[in-house]
C-alpha cells in the first residue's frame, strides 16, 4: 500500500533517478517528516522547586500552565526517585503525575559514565523509565575530561542502547563539560555508538557557562549535533553584568536562533526547563514566586515555539 503521506512531484522525481519504486517512496516519505513541524513539548523540571516538596513542584507547574514535567532531582535533599526504588514506584509516581494533566518526558540518570556502578544504575534507571512510560532519560559525563574514559564510555552505551530500545526508552546525553563540554563533541559520541536509543541532549546554557564562550559560538555549536538531538534542557546564560545562568529569554541565548535547526524534524521535542530564575535577583523564597518564574518561562518557548513554525506555514 502507498504511502499516504503527501509527496510533492520534485521530491517524488529526485528520488525515483536514484532507487526502484519501494526506496523512492521509503525516501521520499523520510524526506516529507523532515519538513513536518516538531511536536515541540514544553515541559518545567521540577529541579527549580527543589526547595520544597515535590507535590508542592507538581501543583505549581499545573497551575502555571504546563502540560509536560521533567523529574530532576531532589526536593527537600530527599531524591524524587532514587536509584534502587522498585519500577513499580517510578509507575506510581507517573501515575501522580498524570493525574495532575503533566505527563512526565524526561528524568535524570544520576550516574557519570566513569562511576563504577554506572551500567548497574543506568540499567535500573531504564527500568524505571520504562515502567513510568518516560521516554527519556537524560545522563552526562564529569565536568573534567581528565577524569574520563571516552573508550569506556561508547563500550557501556554500546551496552545500553539494546536495553534501552527493548524497554522503548531514548538515553540522551547533554553538554556537561569535560568529553561533553560541546555538542558536537556529544554528536561524535552519539556517531561512535551506533545506536538509535542513545541520542544527545543540548544545554546551551551549559556550553556558554563552561567554556565561557559568546552565544554566537553556541549557536554554531548546536547546528553541528542538531540531527543528532532529541531534546534540550532549556538554560539561559549571560556573562555580563554577572556570569550566570538564567531563565529562558533572560540571558545571551537568542532562542529563535537556536530552535530553528530543530523546528521541522516531525519528531517528539521536549524542551525542559532547567533554569527559571532571573539574574541578579536572588531565588524567591516561596513557591509562588517559583511558579511565576516557571510560567514566563513557558509562556516565552510558546511564544518562540509558535513564531518558527509559523514562519513556515
Amino acid at each position: 500500500m502507498l504511502s499516504s503521506i503527501p509527496i510533492s512531484r520534485r521530491v517524488f522525481v529526485q528520488v525515483s533517478a536514484a532507487a526502484g519504486i519501494g526506496a523512492t517512496w521509503k525516501a521520499a516519505a523520510q524526506e516529507t517528516a523532515r519538513t513536518q513541524p516538531t511536536q515541540f513539548q514544553i515541559a518545567c523540571m521540577t529541579l527549580p522547586y527543589s526547595a520544597f516538596p515535590l507535590e508542592r513542584a507538581l501543583s505549581g507547574l499545573q497551575a502555571a500552565g504546563y502540560r509536560y514535567v521533567a523529574w530532576g532531582t531532589t526536593h527537600e535533599k530527599v531524591p524524587v526517585i532514587a536509584p534502587d526504588a522498585p519500577p513499580e514506584r517510578a509507575r506510581e509516581l507517573a501515575q501522580r503525575c498524570r493525574d495532575l494533566g503533566l505527563e512526565p518526558v524526561m528524568m535524570f540518570s544520576g550516574v557519570y559514565p566513569d562511576a563504577q556502578n554506572h551500567l548497574d544504575v543506568m540499567r535500573a534507571r531504564i527500568r524505571q523509565a520504562s515502567a513510568a512510560r518516560i521516554p527519556q532519560l537524560l545522563t552526562f559525563g564529569n565536568t573534567n575530561a581528565n577524569n574520563s574514559n571516552r573508550s569506556r564510555w561508547i563500550e557501556h552505551f554500546r551496552q545500553l542502547g539494546p536495553i534501552a530500545r527493548e524497554a522503548n526508552v531514548v538515553i540522551v546525553i547533554k553538554p556537561h563539560g569535560g568529553l561533553t563540554a560541546r555538542g558536537a563533541m556529544i554528536a561524535e559520541i552519539v556517531r561512535d555508538v551506533g545506536n538509535d536509543n542513545v541520542k544527545a541532549n543540548y544545554d546551551a546554557g551549559n556550553v556558554m557557562d563552561y567554556l565561557k564562550i559568546p552565544a554566537a559560538e553556541v549557536l554554531a555549536d548546536l547546528r553541528l549535533s542538531a540531527a543528532s538531538t532529541r531534546s534540550f534542557c532549556i538554560k539561559d546564560h549571560r556573562l555580563q553584568p554577572a556570569d550566570q545562568d538564567c531563565g529562558p529569554g533572560l540571558g545571551d541565548i537568542d532562542h529563535y536562533r537556536l530552535l530553528e535547526p530543530v523546528a521541522f524534524t516531525g519528531r517528539p521535542m521536549p524542551l525542559c526547563c532547567e533554569n527559571i530564575f532571573a539574574p541578579l535577583l536572588p531565588r524567591p523564597m516561596q513557591p509562588e514566586g517559583v511558579d511565576a518564574l516557571a510560567r514566563r518561562a513557558r509562556e516565552f518557548l510558546e511564544l518562540v515555539t509558535r513564531g518558527l513554525q509559523t514562519r513556515r506555514s
